[in-house]
């Protein structure tokens, strides 16, 4: 095995697109040898292969991924944490514009359709650092490209009679599922949601990192969803993290909760591993209540 060289400073849009490998790997979302593909990585992000080929070569660097020649890239065993690439352009990073970005939707200062012109008028970075960061925001399911020219913000929950309904349709969804005679785990898929969130909080202390709670979080929940075998369960789950992605990026979630959300899952895993559906049908109850009361 070797490492490909990187010649050149990389480009934001590279580094946009390491950091989002990196959080992926190291939250155990993308599984110790899975192969990836510059083909397949461009098509998930929406770019062309060339910053792809540069991001591969960027996490290859942090030793998270293996290159085997004539075969391409698969993610090692060496998944302990690495920090952020540093992508920072002109004073402001990716990280500053994706969460003032993220802010400012969630307080209502960005209309629901914007071109990369409004963008780049409101705030002031390169054009480079602007899309790789709508690309970041992309792949979250923050904003999604329109046919032709611009961007789409997905509607959000942000009233309290919204939110309220959405709790209750997901208690009735998510707990209804796990008791579904269709529902069946994924031992693997548990077993590494297991694994992901248990390393999550011995990180706690040193990461804070919001959107890597954010995505093992929307994760878990999707994935308890598939196992209904039951695609509008899953539809349905996919659609209330789609709506709850902008709203939950600003709030709720400060450490003490986000570490209390990962104990409450990793109990509902504990007891779908003991096979025991019901205790974790009414752990998810709580699970949601609680997140609900919290908002």
């Amino acid at each position: 095995m070797s490492k490909p060289k990187h010649p050149g400073r990389p480009s934001p849009l590279q580094l946009d697109l390491a950091n989002r490998l990196i959080q992926q790997i190291t939250t155990g979302e993308l599984a110790v040898g899975t192969h990836l593909t510059e083909e397949g990585l461009a098509s998930k992000f929406d770019v062309s292969r060339t910053p792809v080929k540069a991001a591969l070569r960027l996490v290859a660097a942090q030793d998270l991924l293996d290159y085997h020649v004539n075969n391409g890239y698969f993610v090692c065993a060496n998944t302990t944490s690495k920090p952020a690439l540093d992508n920072s352009v002109t004073g402001i990073s990716g990280d500053d514009l994706y969460r003032q970005l993220i802010s400012d939707r969630a307080h209502n200062l960005l209309p629901d359709t914007m071109t990369e012109t409004h963008f780049l008028e409101r705030y002031s970075v390169s054009r480079s650092l602007l899309r790789g960061t709508l690309v970041r925001m992309a792949a979250e399911g923050l904003i999604e490209k329109r046919r032709g020219q611009g961007w789409n913000f997905p509607a959000i929950v942000n009233t309290s009679e919204l939110t309220q309904e959405s709790y209750q349709f997901r208690t009735l969804v998510e707990c209804g599922g796990l008791l579904d005679s269709s529902f069946k785990i994924d031992a693997g898929q548990l077993r590494n949601s297991r694994l992901a969130h248990e390393k999550l909080l011995q990180q706690a202390e040193v990461d804070d990192s919001l959107s890597t709670f954010f995505s093992l979080n929307a994760a878990f929940h999707e994935m308890l969803a598939r196992f209904s075998n039951n695609r509008f369960v899953l539809q349905a789950m996919q659609q209330q993290n789609q709506l709850r992605r902008l709203d939950e990026q600003i709030t709720r979630y400060h450490g003490r909760r986000r570490i209390d959300a990962c104990k409450e899952h990793l109990q509902i895993i504990e007891a779908l591993e003991n096979g025991n559906r019901e205790w974790a049908s009414a752990l998810m109850r709580h699970h949601l209540a609680t997140a609900r009361d919290m908002k």
